[in-house]
């Protein structure tokens, strides 16, 4: 059967005391809805609905930058979790399959958890997302009768005997889309806070005869973020999770703790990771690669054998090729890099390309913006670019050319050739001793003057 996801992304999350919708605060440097975006992507749902409140354009664009085919729905005013899935039926009207509800602030749901509750769904009207916890506290309280799920209890509803229960509710729920929706539409908000709950189509559903169960997970799965302490706890989770699945694959972490990875990064196996490094999103790095000590990567991409850093930038677009060096106080940005090409010391290689071979002498920058526009440098293969060349964009420099230490290069040098671009240089003997004593006379009556 087909599966549709609804996500409820309307709350404001007051208590992150901020302007930024609470789903787009970021874990790993992606908002926290791409993560339980991501928790059903493995379902291969047909239709995704994102039920959007505070700042509903953001969440809608930034819903649309991970799934361009999610549909987004307005919740104008937040009356419980029952109202915001009631407004996702007139998208899911013609939809005859599942729905899982999820929540936009709860980025750790496992696929294979999703799976099990798709699974059970096929034996059961509705299924519940439970876990069993260390400290239940508050949370609602999933009352069962064998496997069957009866109710569930707010605590502050519950009786001793059900307080006493560990067997709590994530909010999490799938059934079928025309059942879930029909049960929505009779919830009531006749309690304490006046809001439509969604825990309450267990206890309508159970009155109509229909079967309810419960599918458990671990409770670190079912975190939510509420405040700015939650989500750096949540990413310090994040981090923890992910160097341990890189380690587990090969990749060799020399100091765990101090490598910060993003949701999108991809290592491959023999991969050299070095203290202090930090990955931005967009980074994909191949095997046998190494990123050496307080290296900042992202949106780029790092090819076999490779070897960058330490203390390297690569930004939006750096694509290097097998057997590239990029070295210490390093920046490149939107250039390719071609294989067994060398950029070891404090360079800036920006909207350009780098032939096989080539070495670019220390101190070298493309010139690549003139105020207004950006421009290309092309350098060819087996080329020797001299430490502090200036390559004023556009131009090119042709496989096997030179370029003499100190060059500013502004027209294109052919192949083979050597460019010289730097003023005469002229010495007048003796003329430092007379300039010397010259300023410290100067500076000797400023003295005397200001006592």
């Amino acid at each position: 059967m087909s599966t549709a996801l609804v996500i409820l992304a309307a709350g404001k999350g007051t208590r992150m005391n901020s302007d930024l919708p609470k789903v787009l605060h970021p874990i790993a440097n992606a908002p926290m809805l791409h993560h339980a975006m991501r928790s059903g992507a493995p379902l291969e749902p047909e239709r995704t609905v994102i039920v959007a409140g505070h700042g509903a354009d953001a969440v809608a664009e930034a819903a649309r930058a991970f799934d361009p085919n999610a549909e987004v729905v307005l919740q104008t005013e937040q009356l419980g979790t029952a109202h915001a899935v009631g407004q996702a039926r007139t998208e899911l009207i013609d939809f005859d399959g599942d729905v899982i509800v999820l929540f936009g602030d709860t980025p750790f749901i496992q696929p294979d958890t999703l799976q099990r509750m798709v699974a059970a769904r096929e034996t059961h009207d509705i299924v519940i997302l439970g876990f069993e916890a260390r400290d239940p506290g508050r949370y609602g309280r999933l009352v069962m009768s064998g496997a069957e799920l009866d109710r569930i209890v707010e605590f502050k509803d519950a009786s001793e005997t059900e307080r006493a229960i560990t067997l709590c509710n994530s909010g999490l729920v799938t059934a079928r889309a025309n059942v879930l929706f029909d049960l929505v539409a009779e919830t009531s908000n006749d309690n304490a806070a006046g809001e439509y709950y969604l825990t309450e189509i267990v206890e309508i559903a159970r009155a109509k005869g229909l079967t309810a169960t419960v599918v458990t997970c671990d409770e670190a799965e079912t975190l939510g973020i509420n405040s700015r302490a939650e989500l750096a706890g949540a990413d310090a989770i994040f981090q923890a999770r992910a160097r341990g699945d890189l380690m587990q694959s090969g990749v060799t972490l020399s100091a765990p703790d101090t490598v910060y990875l993003s949701m999108d990064t991809v290592i491959g196996r023999d991969a050299v990771i070095e203290p202090n490094v930090v990955f931005g999103p967009g980074v994909t790095v191949e095997s046998g690669a190494r990123i050496r000590a307080f290296s900042h990567l992202e949106g780029c991409h790092v090819s076999r054998g490779a070897i960058v850093g330490p203390y390297a930038r690569l930004r939006p677009g750096a694509e290097l090729d097998e057997n590239t060096h990029i070295g210490n106080f390093v920046e490149i940005k939107n250039a390719q890099i071609a294989a067994g090409a060398k950029v070891n010391h404090l360079s800036y290689i920006g909207d350009a390309s780098v032939g096989e071979a080539t070495n670019i002498g220390a101190g070298t920058i493309t010139c690549n913006y003139d105020g207004v526009m950006k421009h290309r440098t092309e350098i060819g293969a087996r080329v020797f670019i001299g430490s502090n060349t200036m390559l004023v964009a556009p131009v090119s420099v042709g496989d096997e050319a030179m370029t003499a230490t100190g060059t500013v290069v502004t027209r294109d040098v052919e192949p083979g050739a050597l460019a010289v671009g730097r003023a005469k240089q002229d010495v007048k003997p003796g003329y430092a001793r007379k300039l010397f004593k010259m300023l410290k006379a100067r500076k000797a009556k400023r003295d005397e003057e200001q006592s």
